[in-house]
C-alpha cells in the first residue's frame, strides 16, 4: 500500500487515468474550436456541420464578439488552459507524497476553468441566444477537471488547501518537467497575443457595381447581374446574419465574373422577432428588421445596392444602429432614412411584410436560403447548380 492513500479507496490509477482522458478531450475540443474560429472569418463559402439550429450553432457562437478575449480567441485561452492542466497532471502520474501537493493546483484550475464555463454559458444563453455544442463539450471537461481534484484531495493526502498549493508551486522549480515546459507554455501564449492577426476583424472588399446591370423585378424586387440571365439566383437575408454576409460577397464576386449569365434577386427576410416573430417566437438579431426597412426605402430611391452593402457592414461590426453612417453611403438624408421606419403603416413596411410572407410559404426558417429553379437550399447553393453556367 502506497503512502498516505487510506484503505478503502479505489487504486490511484482509477482516478488518474480519467483525468488524463478528460483533459486530453478538452485539448483536442479546444484545437477544433479555434481551427473553427478561424475558417469561419476567412473561408467564404464555410459553414460547420454543428451550426444545427439558431439555438444550436457553433458559427454564431464563434461569429459573436464575445469569442475573442484581450486579443485572443477564446478557444486557444481554454487550449493553453488545457495544455497547463495537462501539463501538471503528467506530474502527478504517481502517487508520490510531494508530487500529491499538485492536486491542490489542479483544484484551483478546475474552479477557474468551471467559473469561466459558467460565465461563457450565460453570455451564450443572454447575449448570443445561441450555444455551440463543442463549447458544450468543455464545458463539461472543465467540471469533470473540478471533480477529479476535489475527490483524490478527499480520498489522498494532498495537503490542506492554501500550504499545499505554496508546497506545490515550490516542487514545480524542482522537478525538470514543469521547470522547462511551463516556461515554454507561458512563452508560447504570450507570442500567439503577440503576433497572431486580427483575422476576425477581416472585411471582405467592397464589390464594384462597375459595368453590372441593376434593376427592379416585376414585383419590385431589386436585382443585379444579367438582363438576360442563364440563371436567375434568388437570396433571403438578414444583415445581422454572418453568414449572410459572407455569402453576399462571395454572390457578388461571381456576379462580377459572369455578369451576362447570373442574376441576384434579393429578398428580406430579418430574424427579428420584432418583425418576424412566428419563425422567431423570442429575440433574436434585434434591430435586423429596422435594417431591412431602410434597405427598401433606399430600394424606393435607386440605391438599394450601395445601402445593402453598408448594411451589411454594420451587421458584420456589430455597430450601433446609426442612419447616419447610412446616409453617408447612400447619399439619402439621416432624417428620410429615419422617417423610414418610424411609421408602421407606410409602403417600406408592407413590402417588408410581403417578403417575410413569401418567405414562410417557402418553410424559410434561417438565412442566408436560395430559390434557384423553384428549389430552395438553405445555406449555400450547391455546386453543381451553378457549375453548368459556369463552366460554359
Amino acid at each position: 500500500m502506497r503512502t498516505g492513500r487510506r484503505s478503502s479507496t479505489l487504486d490511484y490509477r482509477y482516478y488518474y487515468y480519467p483525468a488524463m482522458t478528460a483533459v486530453c478531450i478538452g485539448l483536442v475540443d479546444t484545437a477544433y474550436l479555434a481551427l473553427l474560429h478561424y475558417r469561419n472569418y476567412t473561408d467564404i463559402s464555410y459553414s460547420s456541420f454543428c451550426a444545427l439550429t439558431r439555438a444550436m450553432n457553433c458559427d454564431t457562437v464563434a461569429q459573436s464578439p464575445w469569442s475573442v478575449l484581450w486579443g485572443v480567441p477564446v478557444a486557444l485561452w481554454g487550449l493553453f488552459g488545457y495544455l497547463l492542466y495537462a501539463l501538471l497532471l503528467a506530474s502527478v502520474r504517481e502517487p508520490d507524497p510531494e508530487r500529491m501537493r499538485l492536486w491542490n493546483l489542479l483544484l484551483l484550475l478546475g474552479v477557474a476553468f468551471s467559473a469561466a464555463s459558467l460565465y461563457f454559458g450565460t453570455i451564450s444563453e443572454i447575449e448570443i441566444h445561441s450555444f455551440c455544442l463543442f463549447c458544450i463539450l468543455s464545458y463539461i471537461v472543465s467540471f469533470t477537471l473540478l471533480f477529479y481534484p476535489w475527490i483524490i484531495r478527499r480520498r489522498f493526502d494532498c495537503g490542506p488547501i492554501m500550504r499545499g498549493t505554496v508546497e506545490a508551486i515550490a516542487s514545480i522549480r524542482r522537478h525538470r518537467l514543469t521547470r522547462v515546459a511551463l516556461p515554454l507554455i507561458a512563452a508560447a501564449f504570450v507570442a500567439v497575443r503577440l503576433f497572431i492577426p486580427h483575422y476576425w476583424l477581416y472585411t471582405f472588399p467592397d464589390p464594384t457595381d462597375e459595368g453590372i446591370t441593376t434593376g427592379i423585378t416585376d414585383n419590385g424586387h431589386p436585382w443585379i447581374g444579367a438582363k438576360h440571365p442563364e440563371l436567375v439566383i434568388e437570396e433571403f437575408t438578414d444583415y445581422q446574419c454572418f453568414q449572410c454576409y459572407k455569402a453576399h460577397y462571395m454572390l457578388r464576386r461571381l456576379i462580377a465574373q459572369y455578369p451576362d449569365r447570373i442574376r441576384l434577386v434579393h429578398y428580406q427576410y430579418p430574424l427579428d422577432n420584432e418583425f418576424n416573430s412566428i419563425v422567431v417566437p423570442s429575440p433574436f438579431h434585434v434591430g435586423s428588421g429596422k435594417m431591412a426597412l431602410l434597405a427598401i426605402y433606399a430600394s424606393l430611391r435607386g440605391k438599394f445596392w450601395q445601402a445593402n452593402d453598408a448594411l451589411f457592414k454594420l451587421g458584420r461590426d456589430k455597430k450601433t444602429f446609426n442612419t447616419k453612417m447610412l446616409a453617408k453611403a447612400t447619399g439619402l438624408s439621416a432624417g428620410e432614412l429615419a422617417m423610414a421606419v418610424q411609421d408602421r403603416g407606410n409602403l417600406v413596411y408592407r413590402l417588408l411584410l410581403r417578403d417575410i410572407r413569401k418567405g414562410m410559404k417557402l418553410g424559410i426558417t434561417g438565412t442566408p436560403t436560395f430559390v434557384v429553379h423553384g428549389k430552395v437550399y438553405s445555406g449555400s447553393i450547391p455546386p453543381n447548380i451553378l457549375q453548368p453556367v459556369l463552366d460554359k
